[in-house]
């Protein structure tokens, strides 16, 4: 039975600023159901917090909310990309920013619903105003590399900027090169804009958690997560996954490398097609490295002290999860 709207609940006073609820968990922990459970009982509309629905032409894989979901209640930030373009970190924040003032101006509740953590976080903590990548600095760094090995850059890295050195290996290329990077660009270490950064922020995290509940679905029990994991892909495969993927790959303009490729599935999906593993174990691949996206989604969740859990594997969570939002919309009013 779906939940009925109590009008007494519904009261949303325009004009409350960055005001939002967020709705967050793992792949598959029912994060969908519950934002629509939500939507029958207050005037929300949905603020997708997922780098995979942004792409267009991408349903099946990133099991996008059906037709007749998205006209339950608005949607936005899905469907707003071609896969052969990027979507960033610093765009979502942008975009949900803005959402959110326009929705709240419309005296209605923003519900950001989604598993891509780092856009949480993103929102949450604020960004490193940092310089942007340099091309030509990077293809210098490339070239000492080349010569000398990541190690020597690495000890490069640990005489202007220690604190950053401390924590990376020194084979980690990806990331010695981009704090050599900022530092030649600048003249400043990356730690500094870390710091800068947080220290700006204080006062704009303050301001979105006393503004923001988090709600975080996590299960008790990890089977019950790959449980679901395994019907979900079973159901993607059944529905035409792979003929999706041929699709994108018969464009002709995209390539493994893209963002959109390297979402989980499309990127096993591809190597299978590509003949670079075997099509018998691409089932086996994907749910394994869905497995291996939810841990990491869960990790990212335990280290926000702001999220109010819902063990989303127990037979009262979707009740469990209103409570939370009729209590937070009590403080809204």
């Amino acid at each position: 039975m779906q939940p009925q709207r109590n009008p007494d609940d519904v009261r949303w006073a325009a004009g409350v600023g960055s005001s939002y609820i967020a709705l967050a968990g793992p792949t598959a922990s029912g994060k969908t159901a519950a934002a629509l459970a939500i939507a029958q009982l207050y005037p929300v509309e949905i603020i997708s917090v997922d780098s995979a629905l942004v792409y267009r032409g991408m349903d099946i894989g990133t099991a996008k909310p059906t037709a007749s979901e998205l006209a339950a209640v608005p949607h936005h930030l899905i469907d707003i990309r071609d896969p052969l373009h990027a979507y960033s970190a610093a765009e979502f924040v942008a975009d949900a920013r803005q959402l959110i003032e326009e929705i709240s101006a419309r005296g209605r509740l923003p519900l950001l619903v989604g598993g891509t953590m780092l856009y949480f976080k993103a929102l949450f903590d604020g960004l490193d105003d940092m310089p942007k990548a340099d091309p030509a600095v990077r293809a210098v760094l490339a070239s000492e590399a080349a010569e000398k090995g990541w190690p020597a850059l690495h000890a490069e890295l640990a005489q202007v900027d220690p604190v950053t050195a401390a924590r990376l290996e020194p084979q980690d290329s990806q990331r010695i090169s981009r704090a050599l990077e900022v530092f030649r660009v600048s003249g400043q270490p990356l730690s500094f804009f870390h710091r800068r950064n947080a220290i700006e922020n204080i006062a704009t995290r303050a301001r979105e958690q006393g503004a923001a509940t988090l709600i975080s679905l996590e299960p008790a029990d990890r089977t019950w997560l790959h449980g679901r994991i395994a019907e979900r892909f079973d159901a993607m495969l059944a529905a035409g996954f792979l003929g999706e993927v041929k699709a994108l790959r018969a464009r002709g303009d995209l390539t493994p490398d893209l963002p959109s490729m390297r979402c989980v599935g499309y990127r096993q999906a591809w190597e299978a097609l590509d003949g670079r593993s075997p099509m018998s174990e691409l089932r086996d691949k994907g749910i394994f490295a869905t497995r291996q996206l939810a841990k990491r989604q869960i990790t990212w969740l335990r280290a926000m002290p702001q999220r109010q859990v819902v063990a989303c594997d127990e037979p009262a969570a979707l009740q469990q999860a209103l409570a939370l939002v009729k209590a937070q919309m009590g403080t809204f009013r």
